[in-house]
């Protein structure tokens, strides 16, 4: 018997995060994410992978969405409400509240501003959001009989959320995406040694240790500092909720502790949106924030205030964090076009941008003064200094690793990467770890041996009455117990006449 993984985005790429697989019989859809990338159809997973008649409910028995990033939650209602799929979702408290938010913001981007075609409306949002069925940490969900799932903190942002999946004596364990290092409001994720037949991480910096936190905070404050004290503008591209926060927090003690009056801004509403959901659920922070929460609120910002639109056109030195994080839309993009002729200005990216995204042309490009194409056949001469200083809430390869040990699994699949960087990382699992390690495609099916392992409660009567005993004498003979079950693992074997379903796909990958 084998688990069978199917890619239908994050294979050897990131974003559109999506993965498909069949454990004991059941067929999971890990993730349904869009990539920020593209404006056409390839936004979105190839469902067509699954079922060419759209009964995605008799191949697809559950949906977990790992968290409320787009590129793990932004095709959902796509797949909900426009492809039909009807069956069961889930998700964290967490995720399923700020989901909703996060894709009527980008529906408006994409549908209202930019015209997108065939795209989910916002009453689709609602529908699709009232199917989602919120878990909380460590329950154990029973799915079906026999067919369970459990939630473990994964870090990364609120309520994100690593899934053990269990069902006919196989088993995965999947991580979205996730952070083995505490920040300023999140803790490190974790996970017993469950010791699941297939481990499937991502692998976002599959070959990069990131410098201690320290470190990067110093660089980054130091650069902000020197900006605007220069009489320069400090734009930061980030995502709502997640990386938006731990650096408030940052630049607020920072601009405390220095008495600086230089204005920072956030986009407007957000703050407060932000604010209302880490009350909500502040159980998900880490203990330092939770520990002072009834005396002080330490999203409760003094010195970063909701920011004007009409204020992109000041001349006077200011911070501003802008949404979206990848400066591929919105008014992160829209300040972009205004300051970056500027060389006084900065603009500072604090995570991984995707492929195709104006944020990682940006990077790729990384010269001082540059002339880019930030849409087709729009270009812009950039003059102001730009700066990557990853925050990014994710795990490093030595994270990886040591999730890796931790866990346990027999085998490991990396997803959510590049696949150049994958493939280095693959044999650090295989040659450090000694566990089988794979990295498939989009579209490439892969069949993982996991003999299926069953539990039988066998009576000490029949135990005793089967054993072979020992030659006793009359004096070594003891008063007997009192009957009770005792646990005994039987060998690996197949279920009889079980025959798992299987997505259609190409068949075979390579590691």
């Amino acid at each position: 018997m084998s688990v069978r993984v199917l890619p239908l985005g994050a294979g050897q790429d990131v974003g559109r995060s999506c993965i498909v697989v069949t454990v004991g019989g059941k067929n999971v859809m890990l993730d349904c994410g869009m990539h920020m990338g593209y404006k056409d159809s390839r936004r979105f997973p190839d469902f067509a992978h699954l079922s060419t008649k759209s009964n995605y409910e008799e191949v697809i028995d559950l949906v977990i969405i790992s968290h409320f990033h787009l590129d793990h939650v932004g095709a959902l209602p796509y797949f909900t409400e426009m492809c039909g799929y009807n069956g069961v979702v889930l998700a964290t408290h967490p995720t399923k509240a700020v989901a909703s938010i996060l894709l009527e913001d980008f529906r408006k981007i994409a549908a209202d501003r930019q015209g997108a075609k065939n795209f989910y409306t916002s009453s689709m949002i609602r529908k699709c959001m009232s199917k989602v069925q919120a878990v909380q940490l460590e329950e154990v969900v029973e799915v079906q009989p026999g067919f369970r799932v459990c939630a473990y903190y994964a870090g990364h942002v609120l309520g994100a959320a690593m899934f053990y999946v269990e069902c006919g004596g196989q088993s995965i364990l999947y991580t979205g995406d996730y952070n083995t290092t505490p920040d300023r409001h999140l803790g490190a994720a974790r996970a017993p040694k469950l010791k699941p037949d297939v481990f499937i991480t991502e692998s976002t910096y599959a070959t990069t240790i990131r410098d201690s936190r320290r470190a990067r905070e110093r660089d980054f404050l130091r650069r902000v500092h020197r900006c605007v004290k220069n009489g320069g503008k400090v734009l930061i591209p980030v995502f709502a909720l997640g990386r938006a926060q731990e650096l408030c927090l940052l630049i607020e003690t920072y601009w405390e502790r220095m008495g600086l009056t230089v204005p920072v801004y956030f986009a407007a509403g957000m703050v407060e949106k932000a604010n209302m959901y880490y009350k909500l659920f502040i159980n998900w922070t880490n203990e330092c924030v939770k520990g002072t929460f009834t005396e002080k609120n330490q999203f409760a910002f003094q010195h970063v205030k909701p920011f004007d639109r009409s204020l992109i056109e000041s001349s006077s030195p200011m911070v501003l964090f802008a949404t979206p994080g990848m400066l591929h839309a919105g008014l992160s993009l829209q300040v972009f076009r205004k300051w970056a002729p500027d060389e006084k200005n900065m603009v500072i990216l604090p995570g991984y941008c995707v492929v195709g995204t104006v944020g990682h042309r940006l990077l790729k490009g990384r010269a001082h003064q540059q002339r880019m194409e930030i849409e087709r056949g729009v270009f812009l001469d950039v003059r102001c200094k730009v700066k990557y200083l990853s925050f990014s809430a994710h795990a490093d390869a030595k994270g990886i690793l040591q999730m890796c040990r931790q866990v346990e699994p027999r085998n490991v699949m990396l997803v959510h990467g590049e696949g150049k960087k994958m493939q280095v990382l693959a044999g650090r699992v295989e040659q450090e770890l000694r566990m089988p390690c794979f990295y498939p495609a989009n579209g490439t099916t892969v069949h993982i041996p996991a003999p299926r392992r069953y539990t039988a409660e066998l009576s000490r009567a029949l135990h005793d009455a089967t054993a072979d005993p020992p030659a006793l004498t009359l004096a070594s003979i003891p008063a007997c117990p009192p009957a009770t079950p005792a646990s005994v693992a039987t060998a690996p074997a197949e279920a009889a006449g079980t025959v798992p379903k299987e997505p259609a796909g190409a068949g075979g990958a390579g590691r």
